[in-house]
């Protein structure tokens, strides 16, 4: 059998970003491919690699003319990692896109006008924002496309990040710049720790080895917290690994580790035994104080998170006197921020350790006009709960990527509460969901929030009011 001709798209003109670090362009004819590895304004031949539901996947054949808005990627890493995929777009065009890329999904899916669409903001820093890093030991290196063809051996073992599509082989990081000192140094000094006492590295394909993850968080408030992950129950090699840590960095402030057996990665469900200093970092997000456990999720971009917030808390312009309802609510962030602003606020998340952590936070802080409960938003948001909790006056929703349950989003009709204020990281789902409620809200204003600079990740917060 003939193989089937590669399609070749001539002098296509790359007008935007979308989805997963690729970006959309079209051809003289008007056809529409995703590409990698391209940035807006370039013109390139496009290799086909595949069609799927009528959408063309490719990749540059070769460079027609540069995009002017080209600039260094600063990371040694960058194209090879593939987690920072726009450092070769300039960040103020960045910005641009995602915005853009919000207006359209309002646009073409909620199909709705929005009566005050603020400019996206923007992160004050671009480079070291995250809190928090996760790496992987490996005996198995990434090989670049260029290392495939040579005498090297993959066969080393290493410390770094995974690289999509090749879950037993790790990209061994030598500087990685969405995370500030000493995390460099900390994974730099585990994995030199690890070579000196003969340690194994696992395997991901065999299920074998002992060093398998570290967890690096690290608060505005100083505070250090490290997890290492080990693939063996054995606590000679654990305490002669931990207490050199402890010995060369003094910064670390809350020591845990975990044996992690299991073939899957997670360890949310194992126990994390605290191995020196307090079980948790604190954080602190405007006046509140948060305690963040091994097993907390937290906003990984502190100084925008507040920002975030902030946007959230202009948009709802609080009196004092309100009725507030958070829903995704996590470990109460939001809620917390807002309640000395509110008369009560009442959060639901469904992960019940979350809801823990919430309430922790809630007696930290000395409020007292919070209620969390743990449970689907789905179930738990019923005609009792309103009753029980009064009408409020503002809902507050923060859903996952997937967006709001339609059942969900036919109880807000339900309830008319006067405001809506939507956050979302993922505005086509957002968009979906406005389509839906604006039977009886309109969008009065809207705001992107650029939370992960250099990657196609957008939060937006929408309010709606009651028509």
């Amino acid at each position: 059998m003939a193989r089937r001709k590669k399609k070749i798209l001539h002098n296509v003109v790359i007008k935007g970003i979308a989805d997963k670090g690729k970006a959309v362009g079209r051809d003289a004819e008007g056809q529409v491919v995703f590409v990698d590895n391209v940035v807006p304004g370039d013109i390139v031949d496009v290799l086909v690699l595949r069609k799927k539901k009528g959408v063309m996947q490719g990749t540059p054949l070769e460079f027609i003319e540069y995009s002017k808005d080209r600039i260094e990627p600063f990371c040694s890493h960058f194209e090879v990692c593939g987690g920072c995929k726009w450092q070769h777009l300039a960040y103020e065009v960045q910005l641009q896109h995602k915005e853009t890329v919000v207006r359209d999904a309002i646009q073409r899916i909620a199909k709705v006008e929005v009566e005050d669409f603020q400019p996206i903001l923007g992160s004050d820093a671009t480079q070291y924002y995250r809190n928090k890093l996760e790496f992987s030991f490996s005996n198995k290196r990434w090989l670049t496309a260029e290392e495939l063809n040579t005498d090297i051996s993959n066969r080393q073992d290493v410390l770094g990040f995974h690289r999509a599509g090749a879950f037993d082989k790790i990209l061994d990081i030598d500087h990685c710049y969405l995370q500030g000192e000493p995390s460099n140094k900390l994974r730099n000094k585990a994995r030199e720790l690890a070579h000196a006492q003969g340690l194994s590295f696992y395997d991901a394909r065999e299920h074998t080895g002992f060093m398998r993850n570290m967890i690096i968080r690290k608060t505005e408030l100083g505070q250090l917290m490290v997890i290492v992950v080990f693939g063996e129950n054995d606590m000679d090699k654990v305490k002669a690994f931990l207490d050199p840590m402890l010995e060369i960095f003094p910064e670390i402030t809350s020591l845990h580790y975990c044996i992690n057996t299991k073939v899957n990665d997670f360890i949310l469900d194992l126990d994390i035994p605290n191995y020196f200093g307090p079980a948790y970092v604190e954080e602190k997000l405007g006046e509140v104080v948060f305690r963040i456990g091994p097993k907390s999720f937290f906003q990984t971009n502190t100084n925008q998170a507040v920002r975030l917030f902030d946007v959230v808390a202009d948009f709802v312009g609080l009196s004092g006197n309100e009725n507030v309802y958070d829903l995704y609510s996590g470990i109460g962030s939001i809620a917390l921020y807002l309640a000395a602003k509110c008369k009560q606020v009442v959060g639901i998340e469904e992960v019940p350790a979350a809801i823990e952590d919430a309430k922790i936070n809630q007696e930290l802080n000395g409020i007292s006009n919070a209620v969390f409960y743990a449970g689907d938003v789905r179930h738990v948001l019923s005609d009792e709960f309103a009753e029980k909790h009064g009408k409020p006056d503002v809902i507050i929703t923060d859903p996952p990527r997937a967006g709001m349950h339609a059942n969900v989003v036919e109880f807000l009709l339900k309830l008319e509460a006067p405001k809506i204020v939507y956050v979302s990281c993922n505005p086509g789902t957002q968009a979906r969901d406005l389509f839906l409620l604006k039977q009886k809200y309109k969008v009065s204003k809207m705001r992107p929030v650029d939370m992960f600079p250099h990657t196609h990740h957008i939060e937006n917060v929408a309010l709606l009011e009651l028509i």
